[in-house]
């Protein structure tokens, strides 16, 4: 096999997981060799590493949030009356998302290529 451009064998050993999502992936590509999906994937395609740590704390405080403001609905319709310190409470909680949100927006992703 002298004439062959691609001289070099790999062997690779996979979970049967890997090997089930492998072939899943080689399937949905629609390409004829698995060879060749492979041989695309290492060239274009990526590899990354994404935190959604900060994700997770923005999510945690928004409903942290959420259930203050449906406290404060709750009391509203029980006692019939809205109190400006509830009114207040639900600015003040507006303002947090605000605050939360634009800071969240404000980060730049990481992506490792």
């Amino acid at each position: 096999m002298a004439n062959r451009v691609r001289q070099n064998e790999v062997h690779v050993y996979l979970t049967d997981d890997e090997k089930r999502i492998l072939d899943t992936k080689f399937t949905q590509s629609g390409m004829k060799s698995r060879s060749a999906f492979l041989r695309h994937q290492i060239l274009y395609g990526y590899v990354y590493d994404a935190d959604y740590s900060d994700l997770h704390e923005y999510n945690m405080e928004l409903s942290k949030i959420g259930v203050n403001i449906n406290q404060i609905a709750k009391r509203i319709n029980q006692t019939g009356s809205i109190y400006q310190e509830d009114l207040l409470e639900i600015k003040n909680r507006l303002d947090e998302i605000w605050h939360t949100q634009k800071s969240m927006l404000s980060k730049q992703p990481y992506i490792k290529q």
